[in-house]
């Protein structure tokens, strides 16, 4: 009977611990603000809307010297997604097919073209889970400024949406999973200092 009370007990216990952690998690992606700070590279992860607009809409307004459009799907041409002034210094990474390969990717062009500072552009769910990626994937002198970008599908009052409860809790598990990844392999995914770009 003890034992049972012990089980029970501890059940309740990581409840409590994964509700706050999981409220936590909610109160930091809805308070993620866009910092007005200009940058080496604006790095927009593809695939959400509204996100190569607004990493555009950066890049004309000069808060970025390049703009990498990281898992652009391999039939889209540059001039489908942006047209004019700067266009030389506009970059499409169109092999990655996920976070983590957006990660690697992107880190291939930022060491390759020597940027020290990103404005990192993906959806505002998508940003906590992104910024652990690139932090771990970059050296550790590259500055990241998070730019989240809110959609249609991620509602406020997210408790008493299903599809907003559903999208934040499975951003929460695969950020957690990273977490404890990087807790024992940190940097796992940086690059060798003496790797060298022609």
């Amino acid at each position: 009977m003890a034992l049972l009370k012990g089980i029970v007990s501890l059940i309740v216990l990581i409840l409590i611990v994964l509700s706050v952690l999981f409220v936590d998690f909610v109160y930091k992606t809805f308070s993620l603000a866009p910092r007005d700070v200009k940058a080496d590279a604006i790095v927009v992860l593809t695939g959400g809307r509204g996100r190569v607009e607004e990493g555009v809409r950066l890049y004309r307004a000069g808060q970025g010297k390049k703009l990498f459009l990281i898992g652009v799907d391999p039939s889209v041409k540059k001039r489908e997604l942006y047209k004019g002034e700067g266009a030389g210094n506009v970059y499409l990474e169109q092999s990655s097919r996920n976070t983590l390969e957006n990660a690697i990717y992107a880190r291939d062009l930022i060491m390759k073209y020597e940027v020290k500072s990103i404005k990192l552009i993906t959806s505002r769910y998508h940003m906590k889970r992104s910024t652990i990626l690139f932090r771990n994937a970059l050296p550790k002198d590259v500055a990241i400024y998070p730019h989240p970008v809110d959609s249609s599908n991620l509602k406020e009052e997210w408790w008493s949406h299903s599809g907003s409860f559903k999208l934040l809790f499975s951003e929460f598990y695969k950020y957690c999973i990273l977490r404890f990844f990087f807790m024992f392999a940190p940097g796992e995914l940086r690059p060798s200092q003496l790797k060298i770009y022609n």
